[in-house]
């Protein structure tokens, strides 16, 4: 049986509407990432699932029962949803111990395992003005989770964090999955950082999802340049200046490819010939913009010994190729 079940959802803030007829079924303990770009109608579908945002229209189910919105209960929210807002605060002059024991309707074992696999365990008696701000979203979290959710709603969890938090956001969010079994349904600008997170993605534009599949799916065969884009970097290559692709390109459009699949190879013996127009370094790989018959196609690189100028051969090493 589905844990939550969205049927023809649509809403609308400010006269503007922003979820557009979603439907879709989401099962026990399966993590789901919604992409799309700022203004998609992410946050809105999360608030609506959640409870705290009345729709226009459509309804929510949560163990088959349906969840009401704000305009039908005295108070906003679902009390076996938990919903991570962007926007989280932390009441002042409380130790985090104390804001805990208000909040947890757990046993203190399993409290103790949420502290520790959110990594706030360390963090229990300090006061809330003396946390950084990734700390005290670990700490919501953990609130959140001692009140035993059946499903947990993560909006933008890693946005205004530095480096370092997001890292350590992505391992307790992996942990909450793999060691509390929770169902987690989770909204980001920035498909990368799910990636490697979610069993099923969803891609939104303009309030309405557009694709849904696999991360490994979505990542090689997006629907279109925009849903391409929320996976990172990638060529859209018009095949008819070069021959030994364009004889493979029946329908006519262009080839889609990420980055790590386009290969040096040698200048003299490869069919593909291009001149190298620019070479960044980033850390764990460089990126190299080559130029083919007056189009640019992007590579990445862990090494190389190319100069800028010099003449060298390309490869595409996708086992089957994309076209959009």
């Amino acid at each position: 049986m589905a844990l939550l079940k969205v049927e023809h959802l649509s809403g609308a803030e400010e006269g503007k509407t922003t979820v557009r007829d979603v439907s879709f079924i989401q099962q026990p303990f399966e993590k789901i990432a919604i992409a799309g770009e700022t203004g998609a109608g992410k946050t809105s579908l999360l608030k609506m699932i959640g409870g705290l945002m009345q729709p226009a229209s459509g309804r929510i189910f949560l163990h088959d029962e349906r969840v009401n919105g704000p305009d039908e209960q005295l108070i906003a929210g679902h009390k076996k949803i938990a919903y991570l807002s962007q926007h989280f605060e932390l009441r002042n002059n409380y130790r985090v111990h104390e804001l805990m024991e208000m909040a947890n309707l757990l046993e203190v074992t399993a409290a103790q395992k949420i502290y520790s696999v959110c990594r706030i365990d360390h963090l229990l008696n300090r006061r809330t003005d003396e946390l950084s701000g990734g700390e005290k979203q670990r700490i919501v979290l953990a609130k959140l989770l001692s009140t035993a959710p059946d499903l947990l709603l993560l909006d933008e969890p890693f946005s205004n964090l530095d480096m370092h938090h997001k890292q350590q956001m992505k391992l307790v969010l992996h942990d909450v999955g793999e060691e509390m079994k929770i169902t987690s349904l989770l909204v980001s600008h920035d498909a990368l950082d799910i990636l490697s997170w979610a069993d099923t993605v969803f891609f939104m534009r303009d309030g309405a999802i557009i694709q849904k599949g696999s991360p490994e799916e979505l990542y090689n065969r997006p629907a279109d340049a925009y849903c391409a884009a929320l996976m990172g970097a990638y060529n859209l290559i018009d095949t008819s200046a070069i021959p030994s692709l364009h004889k493979k390109n029946r329908a006519g459009k262009k080839l889609f490819c990420r980055p790590e699949q386009v290969r040096l190879a040698d200048a003299h013996s490869s069919e593909i010939k291009g001149r190298v127009k620019k070479i960044l370094y980033w850390g764990s790989y460089y990126s190299i913009d080559i130029l083919v018959n007056g189009q640019l196609i992007f590579l990445q690189v862990p090494t190389h010994q190319l100069a800028i100028g010099e003449q060298t051969g390309l490869e595409f090493v996708s086992p089957e190729p994309w076209y959009l």
